[in-house]
Parts: structure tokens; C-alpha cells; sequence
């Protein structure tokens, strides 16, 4: 079985509480259709490259299993369907690539270090 990660980025009007159930959905449509979820991550909200249907910002949902092609079918047919997922990509990934709950934390901790140490014009502006 091949390891994938699929990275959704969900419209920034939707709570928490509906970001939470669309997890939950997302978790049900890839165990039904025979794949193993590995790590699911809320990375929160941020500033997109560009507009994304009129939206400057949006909320990263991080999604990585393990499972066959058709798995990968039954995700995007879902992302597509859903009227909250402005964006989404699926890639295969090796293995050793797989984030586990420490090394999020552990990236997340070190990617704030640097934004303080380097700042831009555009990290400033909320």
C-alpha cells in the first residue's frame, strides 16, 4: 500500500465546530474505502498566495493515510462535493515522510522562531 497526503484548505467562515466535523467526515470517507488514516492536522488559518474565491485567507487541513489509488478517488470526490473545501491536493508520499502529533508540534514551535527572526512587509499586515 502506497502512503499519501492530501492538504485541503477549507473556507475561512467555517467555525471550528464545522472544521471538526468535516474531519470527522474526511476520517469516515477514507477508512470506508479501505485506507488507514495516519495523521490528521489542523494547521489553522492563513494568508493564501492569491485569492481563492474572493478569500485572502483560508484553513490548512493536513490529512495523511495509507491506502490504495482508489482511496485517493474517494477523498477528491469528496473534497470536490464538499461547499467548504475552497482547495485540495493529493500527493504520494514515501513512508519516512509521515508527520507524527510530536514533530507537528516540533515544526510548529521552530517555524515560529524563524517568523520572528525574519519578518516581511506581508506578515505584518492582518
Amino acid at each position: 500500500m502506497k502512503v499519501y497526503e492530501s492538504v485541503c484548505i477549507v473556507s475561512p467562515s467555517q467555525t471550528d465546530e464545522e472544521i471538526a466535523k468535516l474531519t470527522e467526515k474526511i476520517t469516515e470517507t477514507v477508512v470506508r474505502s479501505g485506507a488507514s488514516v495516519l495523521n490528521i492536522s489542523n494547521e489553522g488559518k492563513k494568508k493564501l498566495a492569491y485569492d481563492i474565491q474572493h478569500e485572502r485567507r483560508g484553513t490548512y487541513l493536513i490529512i495523511q493515510f495509507e491506502g490504495k489509488g482508489n482511496a485517493v478517488s474517494e477523498l477528491e470526490r469528496f473534497h470536490r462535493m464538499e461547499d467548504g473545501v475552497m482547495k485540495f491536493l493529493t500527493v504520494e508520499i514515501q513512508p519516512d515522510q509521515v508527520k507524527t502529533s510530536a514533530d507537528a508540534t516540533e515544526t510548529t514551535e521552530n517555524e515560529e522562531t524563524v517568523k520572528v527572526g525574519v519578518g516581511s512587509a506581508d506578515d505584518r499586515v492582518q
